[in-house]
């Protein structure tokens, strides 16, 4: 389905008044409120094909009604979003979860919502109908070189599904490792692992990049072949120039400075994407900005002192996308929130001096560092947000227009009540 555009007008109109007071007094104490909005407005989030359907754990899932079937109607599920919130102009698919049948009808579809192709993701953490070698004791990694070479020759499918579709980017994501000390060699794992990826990297196309994600823990629990932010570096600088790092906030221990990790990255030039969610524990893939929103908005500091420092980009300089699980909240309204968390975020940083903050760094003037960061923090800056949405034709409150005209319940009269998204 499609949301009306006079819908989201009709909405606006009615909260037009309310909202023309709010920024007024916001943008009355902020001098560079009017590039901030225009920054915000290009400022883009690629949603996941896997996203728009119930998640679970492994004691269970609990689907809800309504959800996408196949990969059109995810397509059109985030037509929805980005026409509520003018932000999630992208996609990011998951292979074999969603494979393409027809690559130009794909992309037709896709236009048409006003959405291109992000990072493609492979996927050797899980074994799939009709596979012939199993990935129990890891995929790149694996002691027989046959089940290596059934992972390389995944990851080439992949890339051969996105360049039909238009995307620049493999996403490499391995499960691989050892759940009990002695299991595996360390030293082969790592060289099987970087001869497999060096042929998954000769294969990328010229202007392509690999994103290599790590993880601390999960699914094996002694060692992970890449376990953090230095084995996915070590990977990159030795794979080339195209690959980088990708950083996903729920893939650290608990307490682990992330903020710190951006920055280095930024600074070797090897953040290559962002994956965003929240944790409490672990990798919970919660709600972004639900459990810490200052460590984000810490974090999206340093990314914008990074981006700027480099002169590059902020809305095309990094793979951009959430990665989270939404088992008991609906999904759309949950991938709503990550988006407004984000670009809050996203805008309290903006609002940072950097040069006071500089100075006082350069003076050790620690409690005037501290209350530069926090004065940004605490400002509320949703008039912002909500300016830019107005701007880029979308809905100033997105979930009351997601809510008030039961699109919810519109879905589930199109797919039925027992629709169960593919791929999860």
């Amino acid at each position: 389905m499609e949301i009306n555009k006079s819908i989201i007008e009709d909405d606006n109109h009615k909260r037009l008044g309310d909202h023309k007071k709010k920024y007024a007094q916001v943008a009355s104490s902020i001098s560079s409120s009017d590039s901030i909005v225009k920054k915000l407005m290009d400022f883009q989030m690629a949603i996941p094909s896997w996203a728009l359907g119930t998640g679970g754990t492994r004691f269970g899932r609990f689907p809800g009604g309504g959800e996408p079937r196949n990969l059109e109607e995810k397509i059109e599920d985030i037509g929805l979003l980005h026409a509520l919130n003018k932000s999630s102009g992208a996609i990011s698919l998951h292979i074999p979860w969603d494979i393409p049948k027809n690559p130009d009808s794909i992309k037709s579809l896709a236009a048409h919502h006003g959405i291109h192709f992000d990072a493609m993701n492979s996927n050797t953490f899980q074994d799939q109908k009709n596979q012939t070698l199993s990935y129990k004791f890891g995929s790149l990694q694996h002691v027989d070189k046959a089940v290596r070479q059934q992972a390389v020759d995944h990851n080439l499918e992949v890339i051969r599904y996105g360049e039909a579709l238009g995307s620049k980017s493999l996403t490499v994501w391995l499960s691989d490792g050892s759940s009990f000390p002695g299991q595996l060699n360390f030293r082969r794992a790592f060289e099987n692992t970087l001869d497999g990826l060096k042929k998954i990297y000769a294969s990328l196309p010229e202007d392509w990049k690999m994103f290599i994600e790590y993880k601390a823990f999960e699914p094996n629990f002694y060692s992970m072949t890449v376990g953090d932010w230095g084995q996915s570096l070590l990977y990159a600088n030795k794979l080339g120039p195209k690959a980088y790092t990708l950083v996903d906030l729920g893939n650290h221990l608990p307490g682990a400075n992330i903020e710190q990790i951006v920055s280095l990255l930024l600074m070797e030039k090897k953040l290559g994407g962002f994956h965003f969610n929240d944790s409490k524990y672990g990798d919970d893939d919660l709600t972004v900005g639900s459990i810490n929103p200052y460590q984000l908005f810490l974090i999206f500091n340093e990314l914008v002192e990074g981006l700027d420092h480099h002169q590059t980009n902020h809305a095309s300089g990094l793979g951009w996308m959430i990665d989270a699980s939404h088992n008991v909240k609906d999904p759309l309204e949950d991938l709503l929130q990550s988006v407004e968390a984000i670009k809050i975020a996203y805008a309290q940083a903006l609002l940072v001096n950097q040069q006071k903050l500089v100075d006082a760094q350069m003076n050790n003037d620690v409690m005037l560092a501290q209350e530069i960061l926090q004065d940004a923090y605490r400002t509320d800056v949703r008039p912002l947000l909500a300016e830019s949405r107005l701007r880029a034709g979308a809905a100033l409150n997105p979930i009351s227009v997601f809510r008030a005209h039961e699109i919810r319940k519109r879905l589930i009269s199109e797919r039925g009540s027992d629709s169960v998204a593919t791929g999860l």
